[in-house]
C-alpha cells in the first residue's frame, strides 16, 4: 500500500505570500495613506534641511507672486498664487516657496486611486496610487515647483471625473470636469490636451458620447470657459504675451525631420515613467492598435498614447522636454498597472523596487552629497548673490545689472532684502529695472544692456554670465561699469 503523503503545515500568516488573502482583507486607504504620508514627511524634511537654491524659473515664479495678476510673461497664472498662498504662511526661504509642490503630491495620488478603482477595483487603484509616488521623476519634481505639479493634480481629478460621468451621467462630475480643465489651464496650457483625449475616447465609445449629452458636456466647457477667460483676457491686454512665449518655446523649424532630436524625447520618457513601465506601455499600446481593445483600456490608451505621440511629433518637428509629456501618465500609470499585475506580477515588483531605489537615490542628491546630482543647476545661486551684494555696497552701486534671465530671477530673488539695490534684467518682458513683470509694465518694450545702462548711472554693478559674453559683448562693453562680476559656468 502507497503511503499517503504528509499533510503540509499551515503557513503563519506573517510567511504567506504577499499575493494570499492577507492582502484581499487589506485596508487600503489606510495602506496608502501611510505610504504617501511618510514619502510626504521625508520630501518636507529634504526641503527644510537641505542645501539646494531656488532654480532661475522657480525664483521668477516667486518674483511674479508679489504681484498678484491674471496672466505673466511665459506661464498662466496659478503658479503665482500658489506660491503666494505658501509664503503667506511660512515666508519667503526657498523650502516654503516650494513647499505646496510635495504636499500636492499625494492629492495626485489618491486621486488616481479613485479612478482606477472605479475600473479596475481596490488592489489596481492601490498600486496604480503607489507607482505615481515613486516615478524616477516625482521626487525630483516633488522637490521643486513648478506648474507641472498643479496640472498633473487637476489633469487626474479630471481623469477621475470622466471615468465616474461615464458610468454614472451625474451631473456633478461633469461640474468637475469642467473646474479641473479650467483650473489646469491656468497652470499650464497643455491642460487642453484633456480636451483632445476627451473627443478621442468619446469618437470610439458611445457611452462616453452619451455622458456628453443632455447638457452635461456644454456645462463642462462653460465652467473651463469661464475658469480661463480672466486670462484669455489679460493675454489679450497684453499682445498675448504667455502664448507667443509658447509658441515661441515650440520653435518649429520645419522639414526635414530632426530625427535625433524625436529619438532623443522618446529616450527621456525611458527615464521619467520607467524603463519597464514605458517599455511596457508601447508593448500594449502596440497590440492594441493591431488587434483592438476593449474598454476601458481604449480609454485609458485615449488620455495618454496621444499626448506621447502629439510630443513625438513636436520633437521631430523642433524639441520636445521631457516633462511635456507628463499629462499622459496618470492614464497610462493605471493601464500599464493593470497589465502588469494581471500578466507579469514579478516584473512590475521589479520595476517598482527599481523606482524606489532612483527615487531614493535622487532624494539624497538633493544635498550636495554626490559630485554629480540632478540639482546641480540649483546650486550656488545664493554665493553670487551674497558676492554681489558685497561688491555692490563696498562701491555704492545702487543697481545691478544682468545680462540674462536666469541671472536677473536668481538675483531678484535673494536680493529681496537689499533694498537698496535693484536687479535688472535685459529683457523687459520678464524683469524690469522697475520690477516684475506686471499688468502695469507689461507693454513695455525689451531693454538691451546697451539702453538700460545709460539710465542706470556710474552707481551700478554689471553681472554677467561667462558663457553669455560672446553673445552680448557689445551689450555688456557698453557704458563705464564700476565694477563687472563674472558668474563662471552659470
Amino acid at each position: 500500500m502507497t503511503a499517503l503523503p504528509a499533510p503540509k503545515a499551515a503557513r503563519p500568516v506573517l510567511l504567506r505570500h504577499w499575493r494570499d488573502a492577507v492582502w484581499r482583507d487589506q485596508d487600503y486607504w489606510t495602506g496608502l495613506l501611510v505610504i504617501l504620508s511618510a514619502l510626504l514627511a521625508v520630501r518636507l524634511m529634504v526641503l527644510v534641511f537641505g542645501e539646494t537654491d531656488l532654480f532661475f524659473d522657480e525664483a521668477q515664479y516667486w518674483t511674479w507672486s508679489r504681484v498678484l495678476a491674471f496672466g505673466y510673461f511665459s506661464k498662466p497664472p496659478l503658479i503665482a498664487w500658489i506660491i503666494r498662498s505658501a509664503t503667506q504662511i511660512c515666508g519667503d526661504s526657498g523650502w516654503c516657496v516650494r513647499a505646496l509642490s510635495p504636499i500636492l503630491y499625494p492629492v495626485t495620488s489618491i486621486f488616481v486611486f479613485l479612478a482606477a478603482r472605479a475600473l479596475y477595483g481596490d488592489r489596481i487603484g492601490f498600486w496604480s496610487a503607489v507607482v505615481p509616488a515613486t516615478l524616477p521623476a516625482a521626487p525630483f519634481s516633488s522637490l521643486l515647483i513648478s506648474t507641472d505639479v498643479p496640472l498633473l493634480l487637476f489633469w487626474t481629478v479630471a481623469l477621475y471625473g470622466w471615468i465616474r460621468l461615464i458610468n454614472s451621467h451625474d451631473m456633478r462630475f461633469a461640474t468637475l470636469i469642467g473646474a479641473s480643465i479650467g483650473l489646469g489651464l491656468l497652470a499650464k496650457y497643455a491642460a487642453i490636451y484633456f480636451v483632445l483625449c476627451m473627443a478621442i475616447d468619446a469618437w470610439r465609445d458611445p457611452r462616453a458620447r452619451d455622458a456628453l449629452r443632455e447638457g452635461r458636456g456644454a456645462i463642462a466647457l462653460a465652467i473651463a470657459l469661464a475658469l480661463i477667460a480672466p486670462n484669455l483676457l489679460w493675454n489679450a491686454k497684453h499682445r498675448f504675451a504667455t502664448f507667443s512665449h509658447t509658441a515661441q518655446n515650440a520653435g518649429w523649424k520645419g522639414f526635414p525631420f530632426h530625427l535625433g532630436d524625436g529619438l532623443k524625447f522618446i529616450a527621456t520618457q525611458f527615464a521619467v515613467f520607467g524603463p519597464i513601465l514605458f517599455a511596457t506601455l508601447i508593448t500594449v499600446a502596440w497590440r492594441a492598435m493591431r488587434r483592438g481593445c476593449e474598454q476601458p483600456e481604449f480609454r485609458l490608451f485615449a488620455l495618454s498614447v496621444p499626448i506621447v505621440l502629439l510630443l513625438g511629433v513636436q520633437a521631430l518637428l523642433s524639441r520636445a522636454l521631457a516633462n511635456w509629456a507628463a499629462a499622459a501618465y496618470p492614464a497610462a500609470t493605471i493601464v500599464v498597472t493593470a497589465e502588469l499585475w494581471r500578466h507579469w506580477p514579478r516584473l512590475f515588483r521589479i520595476s517598482l523596487w527599481l523606482s524606489v531605489g532612483v527615487a531614493l537615490i535622487i532624494t539624497l542628491a538633493s544635498p550636495p552629497l554626490f559630485a554629480s546630482n540632478p540639482y546641480a543647476r540649483g546650486l550656488g545661486w545664493h554665493d553670487l548673490a551674497t558676492t554681489t551684494q558685497r561688491l555692490a555696497e563696498a562701491r555704492g552701486a545702487q543697481s545691478v545689472l544682468t545680462d540674462n534671465r536666469n541671472v536677473t530671477g536668481e538675483l531678484v530673488y535673494y536680493l529681496r532684502d537689499a533694498t537698496h539695490l535693484v536687479p535688472c534684467g535685459y529683457s523687459a518682458q520678464s524683469f524690469r529695472d522697475d520690477g516684475p513683470f506686471t499688468e502695469e509694465n507689461a507693454g513695455a518694450r525689451a531693454l538691451r544692456h546697451s539702453e538700460l545702462w545709460p539710465h542706470l548711472g556710474a552707481e551700478a554693478l554689471r553681472v554677467c554670465s561667462s558663457h553669455w559674453r560672446t553673445t552680448v559683448s557689445d551689450q555688456c562693453s557698453a557704458g563705464t561699469p564700476r565694477s563687472v562680476l563674472s558668474a563662471e559656468g552659470l
